[in-house]
């Protein structure tokens, strides 16, 4: 009995595997069963699309490298014109005009060369600046106050400034010493003044290489084209203004100036 149930489950078996479409026990190529296709057959078998290179946008001129510019060695001195009218001109218009880069505002001297007494300070006051004009403000009534203790107004003197605009911060660098060193004397010699008043310790710095405490109460002499000069030096009207005890140093500084009339 077991015999016939084994004979009928196999015939089954047969049977299911007949409608399954397989009806041989092995073919006759043998099969690779546990063989792996290739990684890359799958890519072998499409179409190989051709790679071109794009040439990227080229960037803003802003972005580009650029090369430094080429340092054609220092700067020569700057040529000062030789004759008053020129010069006058030049210290207006020019780009050259030593210490004009510190500001687009220039204030420019006023009166004529030969004046009976040259006014000089080494640049304008903050006021001076906004208002265009030298010694504005306070700062010049007191220094018009000075000058008729002496018998002279503005009018008859030259008002100039050694730098026709002022530094940041009222300092001036080394670099810039050198050609405002220039400028001072050359200044001096084409205005030609009778006497010379020294406004302000930077400029008694420069013109007398002193410091003005040392300078306080001497006359001193400048030589100018193998000429003399009588000098004298005083505090800034400002600064006097701000240190009211310094006011009786300039005075006898004035008098010092006032002897020789």
């Amino acid at each position: 009995m077991g015999g016939l149930n084994s004979a009928r489950l196999a015939e089954s078996y047969c049977d299911w595997w007949s409608l399954a479409g397989i009806d041989a026990l092995v073919g006759e190529a043998p099969a690779g069963w546990l063989d792996l296709a290739p990684a890359n057959d799958a890519a072998a078998t499409k179409p190989r699309v051709a790679v071109v290179d794009i040439e990227p946008p080229p960037l803003p001129a802003i972005l580009q490298r650029q090369d430094a510019p080429k340092d054609d060695g220092p700067k020569g001195p700057v040529a000062l014109p030789d004759q008053w009218d020129d010069f006058r001109r030049w210290l207006g218009e020019s780009d050259d005009v030593p210490g004009a880069q510190w500001d687009a505002r220039r204030v420019l001297p006023v009166g004529e060369a030969r004046a009976p007494l040259m006014l000089l300070t080494a640049w304008p006051e903050i006021d001076d600046q906004r208002q265009g004009e030298l010694f504005t403000g306070d700062a010049g009534t007191l220094l018009d106050a000075m000058l008729r203790a002496i018998g002279m107004v503005r009018d008859d003197c030259y008002v100039a400034s050694l730098a026709v605009t002022r530094p940041p911060g009222g300092r001036c660098a080394e670099d810039d010493l050198a050609e405002l060193d220039r400028l001072l004397w050359h200044h001096l010699r084409l205005a030609q003044p009778q006497r010379l008043l020294l406004i302000g310790s930077d400029i008694v710095r420069m013109a007398a290489a002193m410091p003005l405490a040392d300078a306080r109460g001497r006359l001193l002499d400048i030589n100018q084209d193998g000429g003399k000069v009588e000098v004298a030096a005083v505090a800034h009207p400002a600064m006097l203004l701000a240190r009211p005890a310094q006011k009786a140093a300039a005075w006898d500084s004035l008098k010092l100036l006032n002897q020789g009339r």
